[in-house]
């Protein structure tokens, strides 16, 4: 991860807002990669010349391969008020999703129970019942169709890993590039789904913020829908 890719769309003393780029990991995990946790860490140890460990506050996650607009908490009582503030539903996350097939439906909700296999790293769907499950909704609008394709506009309710790529498989559209999840729609390519708007309170002003970004339009999939926030 080069030092240019890093793109701050918003910075004060107590938040910092930055574009996750597609394909790198948020936060440390057992890969080892460098991740963009580590790399905000590293440019305000060197922007402020700090000495020693730098503080950050992970807030909330986006997979690897899925890109977009994350804040970080440069402070405790940031951290704090804005991880009671997600827990709360007092966040709104919005994604763009290229999907292979096009919903029954133009728009709806989509609710179901997932479970997460350590093991594998795979959700699945399940019944409520089941060990583990936890209940998953999200919204979703379909802007445009274009030939077996689709651009869906969707926004969650809920933040349960891997969901959105979960959810739409399970109506048969999955996400344009999902090897995972894509069964025989799996497309090899990078995974068409990205967060493009992000919008919360400032947990010391109180000002209601919201922080918009463009998926990659350079890439090919992309092309093929009038993408526009």
């Amino acid at each position: 991860m080069q030092k240019e890719e890093l793109i701050i769309l918003y910075e004060d003393n107590h938040i910092i807002v930055v574009l996750k780029p597609q394909n790198i990991a948020c936060c440390p995990d057992e890969s080892g990669d460098y991740n963009l946790f580590d790399y905000v860490k590293d440019y305000i140890k060197e922007k402020y010349q700090k000495t020693g460990n730098v503080y950050l506050g992970l807030i909330h996650r986006l997979d690897r391969p899925t890109g977009g607009v994350m804040v970080f908490a440069k402070t405790s009582k940031a951290a704090s008020r804005l991880s009671e503030q997600m827990k709360n539903g007092g966040f709104e996350k919005k994604y763009f999703a290229v999907l292979c097939g096009v919903p029954a439906k133009k728009e709806g909700t989509l609710e179901n129970y997932l479970r997460k296999n350590s093991v594998n790293n795979m959700v699945y769907v399940c019944t409520p019942s089941e060990e583990g499950s936890k209940f998953a909704s999200l919204e979703y609008i379909i802007r445009e169709v274009n030939g077996g394709l689709c651009l869906a506009d969707i926004k969650l309710h809920t933040g349960r890993t891997h969901q959105i790529r979960v959810q739409t498989a399970a109506i048969n559209c999955p996400v344009f590039g999902d090897m995972r999840y894509g069964g025989e729609k799996a497309v090899k390519s990078k995974l068409a789904l990205w967060a493009y708007s992000l919008k919360f309170t400032h947990p010391t002003t109180g000002e209601t913020l919201k922080f918009v970004a463009e998926p990659p339009l350079s890439e090919s999939v992309w092309k093929n829908f009038d993408v526009k926030i």
